[in-house]
């Protein structure tokens, strides 16, 4: 009986025994776990502090950084504003003179410049002080350089042994005879014909020249002119004001000829500084775009030029500010006015605030 008892309790505790087993594989693999997390957790909580120390500003959360709205509108908070520059002006309509865009260049005023040029041929060398360099102020008669002609030939021993003769004979030969025989062998001078800077120079000390050679140019860098090319008359004949755009700067012209002949299907125009205007920051050749006002007139908001951008479908916009932090664009129709101003006759309203300063930057918020 005993025997059987034993044997029962022995069964029963092989078949109850497993599961608590199970149970208790599974309480420590649960404890496990949660060690795990807590690890995960701690480590996660370090590296935030970690960012924190040097300075990693977390992720904005809501948008509130600078993006583009889904109706194209862009969203700009303040901080961003100051750091970009950016300024708005408000716009008004009015009239103004209709404008027209020619292409010019800068050329020497012929009365405040000149050229250099050898009468003879020969070999070059250098004047009192030196050859002169580009950039360097000179007098007018200053001697910038010799020419002696007819280098290496036999003609110049022929010409000074007949002067060596000639001077024998002064007492009987007519003293022009004896000048001219001078002049044969005597050095050209090249002088400076008026004052001003050398514009270019185009020798070497022993170059070998032609006769009328340009050697040096001169000019005067408050008296520079502009040459611009017009197709039309009518044009030229009904022109008020004239203006180049030197960067951001506008500097006025005067008209000063119209030429009534054609070169190349084109009427030259020459303009020169406005009186008590600066002298132009410009160069002999440089490529200028200038603006010309007639007198006809045209109905539309003035706005800088720096306040049209291009958006992706290459179209004209200007970019409205519709809330302290919004900016909306606008499709814009311009004429120009200046250089540095437009006049845009469709696509704003008197009233708007226009951005006119970083504008492209502006733009490229996405």
């Amino acid at each position: 009986m005993k025997l059987q008892l034993s044997l029962l309790i022995a069964i029963l505790f092989a078949v109850l025994a497993p599961p608590v087993w199970a149970a208790e594989e599974h309480d420590h693999e649960h404890e496990q776990d949660q060690e795990h997390d807590h690890d995960h957790d701690h480590e996660h909580e370090h590296e935030q502090e970690h960012d924190h120390e040097h300075g990693v500003a977390p992720a904005a959360a809501g948008g509130n950084g600078p993006h583009r709205l889904p109706d194209g509108s862009v969203f700009l908070p303040m901080p961003a504003q100051h750091q970009l520059g950016l300024r708005t002006m408000p716009v008004a309509a009015g009239s103004h003179p209709r404008s027209f865009e020619l292409n010019g260049r800068v050329v020497m005023d012929p009365n405040a410049g000149g050229r250099v040029q050898a009468m003879v041929a020969g070999r070059l060398t250098p004047g009192p002080q030196g050859l002169p360099l580009p950039g360097q102020a000179v007098k007018k008669g200053e001697v910038l350089a010799y020419v002696t002609p007819e280098a290496g030939g036999k003609a110049r021993s022929l010409a000074e042994s007949r002067l060596q003769r000639l001077r024998e004979l002064a007492d009987t030969v007519p003293h022009k005879v004896i000048e001219e025989a001078e002049a044969a062998v005597a050095n050209e001078q090249l002088r400076a014909p008026v004052d001003g800077v050398i514009a270019s120079a185009n020798v070497v000390s022993g170059q070998v020249v032609d006769a009328r050679e340009i050697l040096f140019e001169i000019v005067d860098p408050g008296r520079l002119m502009v040459e611009a090319l017009a197709f039309d008359l009518a044009l030229a004949n009904s022109i008020t004001a004239a203006a180049i755009a030197v960067g951001e700067q506008q500097v006025p012209l005067q008209l000063a000829g119209v030429a009534h002949s054609l070169r190349e299907q084109a009427l030259p125009l020459m303009f020169r500084g406005a009186a008590g205007a600066a002298a132009l920051p410009l160069a002999i050749g440089q490529p200028v775009r200038v603006f010309v006002q007639t007198r006809d007139v045209i109905e539309g908001i003035r706005v800088p030029v720096a306040a049209l951008v291009k958006n992706p479908a290459n179209q004209t916009i200007v970019w409205v500010k519709v809330a302290p932090e919004q900016f909306v664009p606008h499709t814009v129709t311009s004429a120009p006015l200046d250089g540095t101003h437009v006049a845009v006759s469709s696509g704003l309203e008197p009233g708007d605030r226009v951005v006119v300063r970083a504008a492209t930057l502006l733009n490229q918020v996405r």
